[in-house]
């Protein structure tokens, strides 16, 4: 009589890591929560040496932090660390605007249009929710279009770390009414192909949000 036995299928590095930082941007870890590794595996059908590579991988991102001899948390940022990186990428986000101006082709053009409705739609109607998950879709539209691998690289390892305060700030009362012009600004401006417009309209979005964290410290 012979048994089965079921083997876990190990995940590949990159994938790993890139599962464990969106369950951390989700909320299903909350800051400072030890991550298990034992634990992690289970969930992700990965060995422990790979999640322990994950981790770290993690930690280096700044998303997670190491501790000595009781493995790895979530890594708390505060309000003056969310400020100096929305300031970061101020920069990084304005050269995407313009890239993404110079580069939009007519089917893209189609499809940040019907973002740009729903966008609309949301705010209008007064769902946070749905617009918190157009805004990161838009966000994440434009830096694809951009073209550009190495500032797309850095944002999202900047925006993984403030995930916590995005968040937050999508829910502060009366935010959706001043947030909505502005992203649909942005989107304007792209449609457009005017790179210059594109980028100060960003900056003025972002500048915002300065502002806002500096009222929550």
């Amino acid at each position: 009589m012979s048994t089965t036995t079921e083997a876990t299928i190990d995940v590949g590095q990159p994938d790993l890591t890139a599962r464990i930082r969106d369950a951390i941007l989700r909320g299903d870890f909350a800051p400072h929560q030890r991550l298990i590794e034992a634990d992690l595996s289970d969930r992700f059908g990965a060995s422990r040496a790979s999640v322990r590579n994950a981790l770290m991988n993690l930690a280096g991102e700044g998303l997670v932090e190491r501790l000595p001899n009781r493995g790895a948390r979530v890594r708390a940022i505060s309000v003056d660390e969310a400020i100096e990186i929305v300031e970061v990428r101020i920069g990084l986000e304005e050269l995407c605007a313009r890239k993404a101006a110079e580069n939009l082709t007519d089917e893209d053009a189609a499809d940040l249009t019907e973002l740009r409705e729903k966008i609309a739609a949301a705010a209008t109607g007064g769902d946070l929710v749905g617009y918190a998950s157009l805004n990161q879709e838009m966000d994440r539209r434009i830096r694809e279009l951009s073209g550009h691998a190495t500032a797309v690289q850095l944002l999202e390892r900047l925006l993984a770390q403030s995930a916590r305060h995005q968040f937050r700030l999508a829910y502060h009362p009366g935010r959706i009414n001043t947030s909505a012009p502005e992203h649909i600004a942005i989107i304007d401006a792209v449609l457009a192909r005017d790179p210059d417009a594109a980028a100060h309209a960003t900056r003025v979005h972002l500048e915002g949000i300065v502002a806002l964290f500096s009222d929550m410290r």
